[in-house]
């Protein structure tokens, strides 16, 4: 489940402020956002894990959401309006109606440093699977000669559009003739019917020897498939165990991602924020994003 920023009354927040400052209450809960027990990861992960830290870019899309969190009007006609939907659209298909909703995974700054590229670095094709409103994919994009993005939401397939990317089908990226040199499929893994198959679909649309997968993952892992307003479980299962963070990651990265071709390159810790409500500022969940390459052993994705 989503979680808030917790302090919205004034008269709490004031009480609260009396005791810590601002200033320390907002590094106090941010740092620990970005916190990981680097002896807890598997010996194999321990040195590919990328420390991240809060930076301008971020401070920026919280500030935005706290502000429009504040418009009581807006806020109000938002909650109407989705309370209406819910039981016929996806809440994402609500989202992209109504403009609001805008996920943050990490900025420029984080995912160079993540791929460890610089901010002159270019290559060919992007592809963006399950791109959303395309805020993220602008984040990457700018590295990107060529743009492709996937939705199944009517409306945010409409803001893909207004950003002049090139829109497929999620049964057409496989079968383009040609390969991507990146494929991001950030907090999807989750929230699809078939994850395994997935996997095996992005290894083949890769280019050989350079693509790189950037796969974003929600901890603790708890697959459900949004169908028709309701929440279902996948007909595929990916199982991964352990109850920390760090557990999960060396799971992910020695079981689940090495079965399917996969090695991994680098991970961080990343909060994966979301627009706030009426009720909260922002929306955050705990991410570990990952950089994989085709391992040189594929036979142990077969």
């Amino acid at each position: 489940m989503w979680t808030g920023k917790y302090v919205r009354s004034p008269l709490a927040r004031s009480l609260f402020l009396n005791m810590v400052s601002e200033d320390e209450a907002a590094a106090t809960e941010t740092q620990e956002w970005y916190r990981c027990g680097p002896d807890l990861l598997g010996e194999s992960v321990r040195p590919l894990f990328v420390q991240s830290h809060l930076d301008s870019d971020t401070k920026a899309f919280l500030k935005r959401s706290v502000d429009k969190s504040g418009w009581l009007f807006t806020q109000l006609y938002h909650s109407f309006v989705s309370t209406f939907l819910s039981p016929l659209v996806s809440r994402t298909s609500i989202n992209g109606f109504l403009g609001r909703g805008s996920m943050f995974v990490f900025s420029p700054e984080q995912f160079q440093q993540l791929l460890r590229v610089g901010p002159e670095w270019r290559s060919d094709r992007l592809l963006d699977l399950g791109a959303g409103d395309g805020a993220v994919t602008g984040v990457m994009g700018a590295h990107f000669r060529e743009v492709y993005a996937t939705e199944v939401s009517p409306p945010m397939k409409w803001h893909l559009q207004r950003r002049n990317y090139k829109l497929l089908g999620i049964d057409e990226w496989q079968h383009t003739g040609f390969q991507y040199d990146v494929i991001s499929c950030l907090n999807l893994l989750d929230r699809c019917e078939h994850p395994l198959h997935l996997l095996q679909e992005i290894r083949l649309s890769l280019v050989p020897s350079t693509g790189r997968l950037i796969l974003a993952a929600v901890l603790p892992f708890q697959p459900y498939v949004e169908v028709g307003g309701k929440w279902q479980r996948p007909k595929e299962h990916i199982k991964v165990q352990g109850k920390t963070w760090e557990e999960q990651v060396t799971n992910l990265s020695s079981e689940v991602f090495r079965k399917a071709g996969f090695e991994v390159e680098a991970v961080t810790r990343l909060p994966y924020l979301c627009e706030g409500d009426m009720y909260n500022d922002y929306y955050i969940l705990d991410d570990a994003v990952f950089v994989l390459k085709v391992s040189d052993n594929t036979s142990e994705s077969a």
